[in-house]
């Protein structure tokens, strides 16, 4: 989709996640893979500052070139790591909640904090269950939807949901009309 935009904070988390995990030198490698203008552009982000997806898409490609071969998986740790590190910074007040449905049901959208445009919407909701579905929004890749899964799952934990699971149950870039996400909890 073009003008779909993602906020600093998520691409800061990307590499602050990767030097966590790998260090320095495997952010300087995922940096390399990358073109001299898009180097450019990552070095001068803020968190609150709004990037083009591709641009996101960029990172996460060169990231999932280094980390991907040993570590599988690492999307959806990235995607947990954003949010209970940036995530709970910039916006503990959405979600720290006292539950997970007040999390979900609430009046302000994490999603569209840290995306735009579009939304994440609740399609049903009850006592320890939620599917959500993404609308507005072309996530591009499968990377972003393993990111989604990954924070979604830490969300419903932060918020106090136990033993929780999340699972992407429909994908648009892998054919279906859009993506869906199911949360259980305890």
């Amino acid at each position: 989709m073009e003008g779909a935009r993602a906020r600093g904070s998520a691409l800061r988390s990307t590499l602050a996640f990767v030097a966590e995990r790998a260090g320095g030198g495997a952010v300087d490698d995922v940096l390399g893979r990358l073109r001299p203008e898009e180097r450019r552009a990552i070095a001068a982000v803020a968190s609150t500052d709004e990037v083009p997806m591709e641009l996101m898409r960029s990172l996460w490609r060169a990231t999932d070139a280094v980390l991907g071969p040993a570590d599988p998986g690492w999307p959806e740790r990235s995607g947990a790591y954003s949010i209970e590190g940036a995530g709970v910074q910039l916006y503990g007040g959405i979600l720290l909640k006292q539950s997970p449905l007040e999390f979900l049901t609430q009046r302000v959208s994490l999603f569209r904090l840290f995306y735009q445009p579009g939304n994440m919407e609740v399609v049903e909701a009850e006592p320890g269950r939620a599917v959500l579905r993404l609308v507005g929004f072309d996530p591009g890749d499968t990377t972003f939807c393993r990111r989604q899964t990954g924070g979604l799952l830490r969300s419903v934990e932060l918020a106090g949901g136990a033993a929780p699971c999340v699972r992407h149950v429909r994908c648009s870039v892998e054919g279906d009309a859009f993506c869906e996400w199911e949360l259980r909890w305890e």
